[in-house]
């Protein structure tokens, strides 16, 4: 099993293990708050960098920041996984728009 495959694996295990209760039942509802669950740990991860330059700069928590990271990864396999997505899917994928992106930027994009 590759990297890809062990993290979906034990996404899924996780996810076996909580209370979803309050987990929407539509897939359009569960993506939706797995999206909103990513955006607000990137401002999580936005927060430990000194972006605001009107302030005094602290100094960056990389292991924060990674932590912060790792955060959005679990809802972003768990959004691939509502999604139908495997690993397989997500290569193909990534290796199609990585493409896209690469002539855009021969491109002048």
């Amino acid at each position: 099993m590759d990297t890809l495959q062990t993290i979906f694996a034990m996404q899924k295990e996780l996810a076996s293990m909580m209370d979803l209760s309050r987990y929407p039942s539509s897939r359009e509802g569960r993506i939706s708050s797995l999206a909103t669950a990513i955006i607000h740990e990137a401002v999580e991860l936005q927060r430990l960098t000194s972006w605001k330059w009107w302030k005094r700069p602290t100094p960056f928590n990389e292991e924060m920041a990674r932590e912060e990271l790792i955060d959005i990864w679990h809802f972003t396999v768990q959004a691939s996984i509502e999604l139908g997505l495997t690993p397989e899917d997500i290569m193909r994928e990534y290796q199609k728009k990585n493409q896209i992106n690469r002539q855009r930027q021969k491109d002048g994009y």
